[in-house]
């Protein structure tokens, strides 16, 4: 992973995240099994008010220590496009967890630079576990459950634990390879949104694959996978992209990849 651009705002940058995160998790922690309504955005796809709540705590955040940096985020889309630095959050990823009071959505906070991660955080508000990825650093890994951030060498597909967050979420032209890679893989999970992606940076989980991903679902598992010696591209084996196909690749052992690739590119058409 090569390292920050010359004059990147390192120190400002993270604490900016890091008081982003505890603005959020104090927004979402009262809404958590509290019977929230959540009503069904154009894409079908749930939000609530803690969602929005959030985001706006977020975006204030963020605006106030860093005013230059764009930000864009699920709900509100973009502001300050102009900037190289982009913020890109998703205030609460999973919201259909939430909803039904588990524990394994996360709000997701990236810093981009002309569109590549720098810097990522996922919180889980409920356990109060954090990652914290930092692009040519170690991810740390800040709770008070067991767990340390080092992905787990399995560079066999047959031992590989894989996970996938819903069915749903496979669409057609995709759902077929997903299917080559679950029959090969040793054990298939489902759910976890970006709490996965957490687990597969403390060397739960061996390969994650989804499809029908947007900027704000990956940009901050970027940085907290590859810090914790994984590796992360669209189901070709190439670097994520704002404009990508929407496919995302987790994998704890980078030499998971050719034979994971085989597996789903010829399925995926």
């Amino acid at each position: 992973m090569s390292a920050l651009p010359a004059g990147f705002p390192r120190d400002a940058v993270l604490e900016a995240a890091l008081a982003a995160a505890d603005v959020a998790r104090s927004v979402v922690l009262p809404f958590f099994r509290r019977g929230v309504m959540a009503h069904d955005k154009a894409d079908a796809s749930p939000v609530t008010i803690a969602d929005r709540t959030a985001e706006r705590a977020i975006r204030a955040v963020l605006s106030e220590r860093l005013p230059g940096f764009g930000i864009m985020g699920e709900e509100f889309g973009l502001e300050g496009g102009e900037s190289p630095y982009r913020w890109v959050i998703d205030p609460i990823d999973g919201t259909r967890a939430f909803l039904t009071g588990r524990p394994t959505f996360g709000t997701l906070i990236a810093l981009l630079h002309n569109d590549v991660p720098l810097l990522g955080i996922i919180d889980q508000p409920v356990t109060g576990e954090r990652w914290i990825g930092l692009r040519g650093e170690a991810t740390r890994f800040v709770s008070a459950l067991p767990g340390a951030p080092r992905t787990r060498a399995c560079a066999d597909v047959g031992q590989a634990e894989l996970s996938c967050t819903a069915p749903e979420i496979l669409d057609a032209p995709h759902r077929p390879g997903f299917d080559a890679l679950a029959a090969a893989a040793l054990r298939t999970s489902w759910g976890g949104d970006c709490y996965a992606y957490g687990l597969l940076a403390l060397g739960q989980i061996d390969i994650i694959a989804e499809c029908t991903m947007k900027i704000w679902d990956w940009a901050a598992l970027v940085p907290v996978v590859e810090g914790a010696g994984g590796r992360m591209t669209d189901w070709a084996g190439q670097p994520l992209r704002a404009n990508g196909d929407g496919t995302v690749l987790a994998l704890g052992d980078a030499g998971l990849l050719p034979h994971v690739r085989d597996l789903l590119v010829p399925c995926a058409g």
